[in-house]
């Protein structure tokens, strides 16, 4: 099996040295990821300067490639030009805090994962849902249980993206989820600089609401997490609102 992992928390974080000690019993892993933390960065590529990747050597003796880009474009680089064939599988992460609800729009963890997606590859973004400490151990023997029955899936079905965020500690147990509704309040922080010079510092508290369009079955991703379990999310890059085409297509007959 050929695994491509990236982590937009950069070349040398934490959660992708533990990933990728747990995937190499399964198969080679090849690592492209970018050279600083690019997190926050979505689904931005690199387009008005060039990509220069840089072969890093890691203390086990591998070595995998820094890249100055996004984590999209780490993903991008390495199946169109990096790896003499495409990998079997995407990995995304660990990432060191959660990925839920509409976070996943700002997050480079499952932007890299959704490139995989793009290009015909099933995908895995995962996140520790903390930042108090870097325990990723439950993260990653979960990682390497679920990929060979994604990749069973992916054979019946088509290529698949899932979303896993991991609560800190041990998991009571695993959850298939849908996206909760979650905003930021309080987000900018207004301060002055020793020159007098007003600046705004981003941070935010987030404020979660579930949607209440889908059924009462389906847990909410930030729920399942909160409540200790291991949340599952399938996703897919196609944004288009199905409801509102059909709304459309019956107002528009008035314009023919």
């Amino acid at each position: 099996m050929r695994i491509l992992l990236s982590n937009d928390d950069g070349i040398l974080a934490p959660g992708l040295k533990e990933a990728k000690h747990a995937l190499d019993p399964l198969g080679e892993v090849f690592i492209v990821a970018p050279e600083r933390e690019r997190s926050g960065t979505g689904h931005g590529i690199t387009v008005h300067k060039p990509l220069r990747p840089k072969q890093v050597n890691f203390s086990d003796g591998t070595w995998g490639w820094s890249v100055n880009g996004t984590p999209a474009d780490c993903v991008k680089l390495a199946i169109e030009a990096l790896m003499p064939q495409a990998p079997d599988i995407v990995v995304s992460g660990i990432n060191f805090g959660a990925n839920l609800g509409t976070d996943v729009l700002y997050s480079g963890t499952v932007s890299a994962a959704i490139e995989g997606i793009i290009n015909g590859i099933t995908s895995v973004a995962i996140s520790l849902a903390t930042y108090e400490h870097e325990n990723f151990q439950y993260a990653a023997a979960f990682l390497t249980r679920v990929i060979p029955l994604l990749l069973k899936i992916s054979r019946e079905t088509g290529c698949v993206l899932i979303n896993i965020n991991v609560p800190p500690g041990k998991p009571k147990g695993v959850k298939v989820t849908r996206l909760g509704n979650r905003r930021y309040v309080n987000i900018f922080h207004k301060r002055i600089d020793p020159r007098g010079r007003v600046y705004y510092w981003m941070a935010g508290e987030p404020e979660d609401t579930p949607p209440d369009k889908f059924p009462v079955d389906v847990d909410v991703d930030f729920e399942a997490v909160k409540n200790n379990y291991i949340s599952m999310t399938p996703l897919h890059f196609d944004l288009t609102d199905f409801d509102a085409i059909r709304k459309l297509s019956r107002m528009i007959t008035e314009f023919k």
